[in-house]
């Protein structure tokens, strides 16, 4: 006799089936992406793409996993302990990259033969920090790095702040600040005060200044570092100089005029500033800041931050620098580099927060509207045309009520429903409703191009569109 559960040794009990379940989550730290946000999300891509492309830098893309080696070491302590590492099936330990400039030095040492320098390049794809999550900050993110290679020249880092300055402009943003520095201005300032040997500690700590503040920050210096308190102090003395970038880089200067490496800084960021200037960077979007540091290890020059100006808190939205020295640890050529990331994700959940993204969850422009199954051959001829013009459309999938279908498409954020009821195909015409405007327009069914015409035209122009906010 058959047992309960079935041949094939399952219950066949509906309610059994139910109780097996497996609850539908995601982990800490991790996250699903909607249709609304992922077309922003790609939106911003497309963007960034074509921002990068302007300036010359041509795509790459590399491994999600690198052997453990390559990515050790390179970041720091608090960066080797947030990588997601493990064994593979080989017995080999392998990591996920944390991000994508230890594998373009990697890349860069392996293929600059071929390659030539200098190297030009941009990479958009996701990477893996196993760290505490808060707004803005996920465990798998994002990122759009853009990268020369091969050039100690001041040109390149002064061409890292115009397309940092492009980018944001062409993403919608207007009320940002750019914010440099210069690790041979600090390295020099800590030389003067005998922390050289102490550099890597000290810049960690200082990289936390703004978070935690400067009491915590010097308390760390003097417990991590051997400082003493008048040189935790000191740091800070620097660190702490504000004002407008004249003043700032004037009062650097006079603290570091016995440094060389650090008057050099200070030379360097004096030369960037007023050729962004010249190129067409606004004062008030670049500015001097003495206290960035850059958690990261390998910076050896210029260092870059960007904050929104209405949201501060959600922290630096695209970050870099110079790197000469990276390369080095792959391959016996020299290979300096400076670049910077979009932190795509973290953007993202700041241009929600104030109300900066595109809505809708639809890329089509246009719902045809369905009416009756027999009509169907006629809806088809009319969408293929519209999409051959560069239109996109959305044809509903079953005849519905009229104002279910339009309610549909109001709610996934179409821009138009093109009616085409039987009265429409009797009189060969059909009905143009424009959901922004609450207005409908009739065209002849011989005429659709100038109809797709019309509704490219009036998309481009963004009238009552969201994504046409700027901030």
């Amino acid at each position: 006799m058959e047992s309960s559960e079935g041949l094939l040794g399952f219950e066949t009990e509906g309610a059994s089936r139910v109780a097996e379940r497996i609850k539908p989550r995601t982990l800490k730290g991790f996250r699903d992406y909607l249709p609304q946000a992922m077309l922003a999300r790609e939106q911003l891509i497309d963007t960034a793409r074509e921002v990068f492309r302007r300036y010359g830098f041509a795509p790459i893309d590399t491994p999600a996993l690198e052997y453990l080696e390559i990515l050790t070491g390179k970041g720091g302590e608090e960066t080797d302990k947030q990588l997601y590492k493990f064994q593979d099936h080989g017995g080999r330990w392998v990591g996920l990259r944390f991000d994508l400039t230890v594998p373009l030095a990697r890349f860069a040492a392996q293929h600059f033969q071929q390659l030539g320098t200098p190297l030009k390049r941009y990479h958009i794809a996701p990477v893996w920090r196993g760290e505490n999550t808060q707004r803005g900050r996920y465990r798998e993110f994002l990122q759009c790095d853009f990268d020369t290679l091969g050039s100690e020249s001041l040109t390149a880092d002064i061409e890292t702040v115009l397309v940092i300055h492009d980018l944001l402009r062409a993403l919608g943003l207007e009320e940002f600040t750019i914010r440099v520095n210069n690790r041979r201005v600090l390295n020099g300032w800590l030389e003067l005060l005998g922390l050289k040997d102490q550099a890597t500690a000290v810049l960690r700590a200082l990289d936390k200044l703004a978070k935690v503040g400067p009491e915590k920050v010097i308390q760390e210096m003097i417990q991590r570092t051997g400082a003493t308190p008048h040189q935790a102090q000191e740091v800070l003395r620097l660190a702490q100089i504000q004002g407008p970038t004249d003043q700032v880089l004037r009062q650097a200067a006079e603290l570091l005029s016995c440094s060389e490496l650090g008057t050099q800084g200070v030379e360097e960021l004096s030369q960037l500033v007023r050729a962004a200037q010249v190129a067409g960077v606004p004062p008030q979007r670049l500015c001097v800041d003495l206290s960035i540091a850059r958690g990261l290890d390998y910076y050896t020059g210029t260092v870059y931050e960007t904050f929104l100006v209405p949201l501060p808190q959600i922290g630096s939205v695209c970050s870099g620098g110079r790197y000469d020295n990276l390369v080095e640890l792959y391959s016996p050529e020299h290979l300096p580099g400076v670049g910077a990331s979009l932190g795509l994700d973290r953007l993202l959940a700041a241009m929600e927060e104030l109300g900066l993204l595109p809505q809708g969850a639809t890329p089509a422009q246009v719902l045809l509207v369905h009416f009756q199954t027999q009509d169907l051959e006629h809806y088809l001829q009319v969408a293929s045309a519209l999409r051959a013009q560069g239109v996109n459309v959305d044809l509903f999938p079953e005849p519905k009520r009229l104002e279910k279908q339009l309610k549909y498409a109001d709610r996934r954020g179409f821009r138009f429903a093109l009616i085409l009821g039987p009265d429409e195909l009797e009189q060969g015409c059909c009905q143009l409703k424009d959901l922004q405007q609450r207005s409908s327009r009739q065209f002849p069914l011989d005429e659709l191009e100038q109809l797709a015409q019309f509704i490219l035209q009036q998309c481009s122009q963004g009238v009552g569109a969201p994504s046409g906010k700027r901030l």
